[in-house]
């Protein structure tokens, strides 16, 4: 019982110590972008595997639904992660590198942005989605974990967890979608007081 207590212990206190590192100015950067995105009427677009697929789609969910304010217009976002029949198909007919590039192929505009997830920073589908998305005009968001890998070097911002366990990057990268999307709302609700 005491090393389970322990391990319990030292991962939170291991994960306090990672959130008070992670650069308020790297999420500040994001979240002005996604106003500009929203301001624009612009598509959000979020896609990663395993853990950052259910990050994906918690904050598609959040962003879309969070985040509104009445009377302002509300974001549009799209978890590539949530049509299992599309990513399927693409993965068995093509590749599982293909299954996040192949749905940005039908819906990506310029101007809309790419969030890509990816703990790594080298996951390939996720890699050749956002080296798509900005050939086609969109800009990319890369929340990684520590170093970044090659998607914090591809991506225009970026967010790395400053850990290298997956655990507290997955658990940053959580933390961001509530802390980006609660302060999104608040400028959204700014917006409208200004109206």
């Amino acid at each position: 019982m005491v090393m389970m207590i322990d391990i319990i212990h030292n991962y939170l206190v291991e994960l306090e110590a990672v959130i008070r590192a992670i650069s308020r100015a790297e999420v500040e950067a994001v979240v002005a972008a996604l106003l500009e995105n929203w301001r624009d009427r612009r598509q959000v677009f979020i896609l990663g595997n395993g853990g950052s697929a259910a990050t994906a789609s918690h904050m598609a969910n959040d962003l879309n639904k969070f985040t509104i304010v009445e009377g302002q217009p509300r974001f549009r976002v799209m978890a590539l992660t949530d049509n299992v029949p599309l990513l399927t198909a693409v993965g068995n007919d093509l590749s599982y590198a293909d299954i996040f590039v192949e749905p940005l192929r039908n819906w990506l505009q310029p101007g809309d942005l790419v969030i890509g997830i990816s703990a790594s920073g080298n996951s390939p589908n996720v890699l050749k989605a956002v080296t798509y998305a900005q050939a086609q005009g969109a800009r990319v968001v890369g929340f990684c974990g520590q170093p970044g890998g090659q998607l914090a070097q591809l991506a225009d911002l970026k967010v790395i967890i400053p850990s290298t366990k997956i655990g507290p990057q997955e658990d940053g990268h959580m933390i961001l979608d509530h802390v980006i999307s609660l302060a999104l709302r608040e400028a959204i609700r700014a917006d409208a007081v200004k109206r």
